[in-house]
């Protein structure tokens, strides 16, 4: 009997006491989170995974958060920064960098040679440091996050963080297309090294806006 054979078979036990015509209970008791936090060290906790993950995690308040995107931008030696449709345009006000409109006409070429992009996002997790995008107009397009080199990623806290994946799921639209970050692009071969920058961007700053 093969591999495939006796785990179709146990399936099939399984369901063997199943009413014909009804699906069988599936279980969904797992964990909604794990441990207790205050909203503070849940909002430690998302810091510490995204730092872990390699992305520069940067805290302010609403009103620094202008000029703290137009030092990472001047640092970064950006010229230009990709903007969705509605992003807030209080955020790039100190910023020097020409701004380029999210457009359905770039080509990923064109959208290649942006030196940075800055989004908002829909909800991140802590235990896991990831951030999801879901295509709203603060987030544009999902391709914008993924082509340019840079990515800017503001998160209000605590209102967009929550402690775990099935809290996350809660909050988004299951017909939209999510985008889920944790941590720049990255990929490894078999030796283990580790390329950055493969699939999106090499360098993620995440800042955590009060």
């Amino acid at each position: 009997m093969s591999s495939r054979e006796r785990i179709l078979g146990r399936v099939r036990r399984a369901l063997a006491d199943v009413p014909p015509g009804e699906d069988a209970p599936v279980e969904r008791d797992y964990l909604r989170e794990h441990g207790e936090r205050t909203v503070e060290e849940t909002v430690d906790l998302l810091a510490e995974n995204l730092a872990d993950y390699r992305a520069v995690v940067h805290r302010t308040d609403v009103g620094s958060l202008p000029g703290v995107v137009a030092e990472l931008l001047a640092a970064r030696g950006a010229s230009t920064v990709l903007v969705p449709p509605g992003l807030d345009e209080s955020w790039l006000a100190a910023a020097e960098a020409t701004r380029v409109p999210d457009e359905a006409t770039s080509t990923p070429r064109e959208l290649d040679r942006v030196d940075s992009v800055v989004t908002a996002c829909a909800v991140a997790v802590a235990e896991t440091g990831t951030i999801v995008l879901d295509g709203s107009p603060d987030q544009g397009r999902r391709r914008i996050s993924l082509i340019p080199d840079h990515h800017i990623c503001v998160v209000r806290v605590p209102g967009q963080v929550v402690a775990s994946i099935p809290q996350a799921l809660e909050r988004l639209d299951p017909a939209r297309t999510s985008t889920w970050i944790s941590g720049p692009s990255a990929t490894s071969d078999i030796e283990l090294d580790r390329v950055e920058g493969v699939h999106g961007p090499r360098t993620l700053e995440v800042v955590l806006v009060r």
